[in-house]
């Protein structure tokens, strides 16, 4: 039986993943060991996620396995060895905010832990697709000195400009502020990158725009249209951080992104990079994410603008999508931004309404 590894089993893009290749016949084996508690708290935990999958999901066995441990990884991919035909990895400290307060452990996760999957992956198992799910932050702050004109709404770039359909790759990663995730992350991303063209590996960075859906847990540090709605319903307060609420991001469902993740395993090639978010397709501002919100739920949102943005973070970002639909032409999102969010109120508007009785 051909084997899936997915690391980060129990995370939003991880758990849509083991879901849909154990449909497709994989055994799939999750590395997970739910740091995400450690970084935004009990609420953010993993463990319920993973405890379900073990639960429902046939083929899927889950291993409490730490990958900046180099020796049990390696040992993990020997055991299986012959049977690993694809690599998807998805673990990483998340966070902006939450690397500044501990660089060290933000970079062995990030880089040291992808370097650790890419040798295990060299070493006993070579022609498995490895897919890693980046993110755009590894362009830095360069996105902020684009040529923006502010609308009533949000923040736009005029409509002739080269990246008005999206940014795509040829935008430069150096000379640039990327707050210590983003270096942790570009760091992987070329690691990636070069495992591919040095050894002939198949692999491919996906640099993420807003990944997200109903299973994100949503925190105040990571994961804001699933934490915007939870507020929303909840009546939590909720602050916007800088730029009057008017930048933009693109946004993907997970259930997108592990079609793509489909596509590419279904013809790899080694060191494809390719932006991915929801484009022209599914996006939207912070000021237009709430107005959706109160519309879906029916309530107000509490919420303050800061005039302090976070390091790092992007005015605006919408991704190209052509290159990867040009290699994959099956591919095509299926999620706008309403349906996004629509999907994450439907899904858990009931339990956040409970929780704050």
């Amino acid at each position: 039986m051909a084997v899936a590894i997915v690391t980060g089993s129990g995370g939003l893009i991880g758990s849509e993943s083991v879901r849909f290749f154990a449909e497709q016949g994989f055994d799939v084996i999750g590395v997970e060991n739910d740091m995400r508690a450690v970084f935004f708290g009990p609420e953010a935990s993993t463990t319920p996620t993973s405890e379900v999958l073990v639960e429902e999901v046939e083929g899927f066995h889950w291993e409490q396995l730490e990958i900046r441990d180099a020796e049990s990884i390696a040992t993990l991919f020997q055991r299986h060895a012959r049977e690993i035909e694809l690599v998807v990895h998805t673990a990483a400290q998340p966070s902006h905010d939450w690397a500044a307060s501990d660089p060290q452990m933000d970079f062995t996760i990030n880089a040291n832990g992808t370097l650790n999957l890419l040798e295990a992956t060299r070493q006993y198992a070579p022609d498995a697709t490895f897919i890693y799910t980046s993110t755009n932050k590894v362009y830095g702050d360069r996105p902020n000195f684009l040529p923006l004109e502010e609308h009533a709404t949000r923040l736009e770039l005029p409509a002739d400009h080269r990246w008005y359909e999206g940014i795509d790759t040829e935008m430069s990663i150096d000379l640039t502020t990327h707050s210590l995730f983003g270096v942790s992350k570009a760091a992987a991303d070329l690691l990636v990158q070069e495992y591919g063209r040095y050894f002939h590996m198949p692999t491919v960075c996906f640099r993420g725009g807003c990944l997200t859906g109903p299973q994100h847990a949503g925190a105040q540090l990571h994961g804001f249209l699933a934490y915007l709605m939870r507020c929303t319903v909840t009546g939590a307060p909720y602050t916007i951080f800088g730029y009057g609420g008017k930048q933009v991001r693109d946004n993907i469902h997970a259930h997108d992104v592990v079609r793509a993740f489909a596509a590419f395993h279904a013809n790899p090639r080694p060191a494809a990079v390719y932006n991915l978010g929801g484009g022209r397709e599914s996006n939207v501002s912070m000021i237009e994410a709430i107005e959706l919100c109160r519309q879906i739920s029916g309530r107000e949102l509490d919420y303050t603008l800061s005039e302090q943005a976070r390091i790092g973070d992007h005015r605006w970002w919408i991704s190209d999508l052509q290159a990867f639909k040009s290699d994959h032409p099956q591919w095509r999102l299926t999620y706008g931004i309403e349906e996004v969010l629509r999907d994450i109120y439907e899904h858990n508007a009931e339990r956040w309404a409970a929780m704050a009785q």
